[in-house]
């Protein structure tokens, strides 16, 4: 009973519903996180009562989750944040308000400049940026961290890399060449002070050093901390999924910063949830704003180029939730193995390596788990996020479990309900 009470408490503090039948009104109550303050969040997925879509009985997709039905369900993935909030009221550009912050994603634990990951990037919708994505095209693999932040963020993030990795090697653009940070964007612009830059070096490097596997945080954490996805607030979301022992057992993860979608288009699990909600509030209207990127893992042992097949799954699992790509929507999938690392130096002129077989039912099997993550790491980033208020007073409110999960039963979904 906890959870339930925590959530309807939730519910009565920031919801103001018009297709139903509540008398009260969101915009009647303040917003705790408009105080000045700042957090600096790690792994601890107790941010929030809120539950994830599975919590209600949403299941999606026929394949079983992993342990922690998250990204870090695939072994030696650590995920890390480190969040951003400051200040109140109207924006002073490049002072605050401040609601941003950054991700990072390990692929393993070992060095990850001399244990190169095999990798791949593919670009859905164009209209954003992923830094060093023509390297990794070309040779194949990712030699470091994968961060993930808001648009204007992205020189100092990877400025900010650089230096993490020069920290830790003497060789670097001394012996042999240095790393190409990869770090992906969506834009905060709407809840955020953007000009001001306010991810830092050392807001990096504890994003990185705080990188654990187990429990990952969801919501308005890390990158996904001013991010708003179906006009409701977005941000961090993953999922996991595993395949049956007979095609190897395999697991593939995903983790989603969600900023992207109309509301009219949301669907949740096949039901129309967003055009029920259209009305809940003076929403953000975003026909083609915003974007979302997707972060794979796996550990079959799968070359760049099968990476690339199972980033273009991608856009089918974001398909499912509603949206279509819209035109300045920048939309992309970072995809790796953990199971074919490259040694930044070879003892050998031939390396064996070994590949999942395309001509077997895994692949298809691959394929499904992609596009079933996927989908439910951007509900989960939405289920997970609560309502925030930003610059200039704007408010972006969280969607409203109870009636969600009313308009879930009233689709015949009946399992769908608040956890006991």
């Amino acid at each position: 009973m906890p959870i339930l009470r925590s959530a309807l408490a939730y519910i009565l503090k920031s919801a103001k519903p018009r297709a139903f039948s509540k008398t009260f009104r969101a915009r009647d109550t303040p917003i705790d996180n408009a105080a000045s303050h700042r957090y600096h969040l790690g792994m601890n997925n107790g941010f929030g009562n809120r539950p994830r879509a599975r919590d209600l009985g949403i299941v999606v997709g026929a394949l079983p989750p992993g342990a922690y039905n998250a990204i870090t369900d695939v072994q030696g993935v650590r995920v890390g944040h480190c969040t951003l909030i400051q200040g109140h009221g109207v924006l002073i550009p490049g002072q605050g308000p401040i609601r941003t912050g950054v991700t990072a994603i390990l692929p393993h634990p070992g060095d990850l400049f001399l244990e190169k990951t095999s990798g791949a990037i593919v670009r859905i919708n164009g209209f954003g940026e992923v830094t060093n994505s023509q390297q990794v095209d070309e040779m194949g693999v990712m030699e470091g961290p994968i961060l993930l932040t808001n648009t204007m963020n992205v020189p100092r993030v990877a400025d900010a890399v650089i230096d993490w990795a020069y920290e830790r090697s003497h060789d670097m653009s001394v012996t042999t060449w240095g790393i190409s940070p990869i770090v992906a964007e969506t834009s905060d612009n709407y809840l955020n002070d953007a000009r001001g830059r306010h991810v830092r070096r050392e807001h990096v490097f504890e994003a990185i050093a705080s990188a654990r596997d187990g429990i990952v945080t969801e919501g308005a954490v890390g990158g996904g901390t001013g991010m708003i996805c179906y006009e409701f607030k977005g941000g961090i979301g993953t999922a996991s999924r595993v395949l049956p022992a007979e095609l190897g057992g395999y697991t593939v993860g995903a983790l989603v910063q969600s900023n992207f979608g109309s509301r009219a288009k949301l669907r949740i699990d096949g039901v129309p949830v967003g055009r029920a909600l259209i009305d809940y509030d003076e929403r953000v209207q975003r026909d083609s704003q915003g974007s979302v990127i997707v972060v794979i893992a796996t550990d079959a042992p799968m070359n760049s180029r099968q990476l690339k097949r199972m980033g273009m799954r991608v856009a089918f699992g974001l398909a499912r939730t509603g949206t279509q790509g819209g035109n300045t929507s920048g939309d992309f999938a970072i995809c790796f193995s953990t199971a074919r690392n490259r040694p930044h130096h070879s003892a050998a002129h031939t390396l064996p390596l070994l590949q999942v077989a395309e001509d077997t039912a895994l692949i298809n099997q691959l394929f499904d788990a992609v596009v079933e993550t996927t989908e439910e790491a951007v509900l989960n980033s939405l289920f997970k996020a609560e309502t925030m208020q930003g610059r200039d007073h704007h408010i972006i409110y969280a969607l409203p479990i109870q009636e969600t999960v009313e308009i879930m039963n009233r689709y015949g979904h009946t399992q769908v309900k608040f956890p006991s």
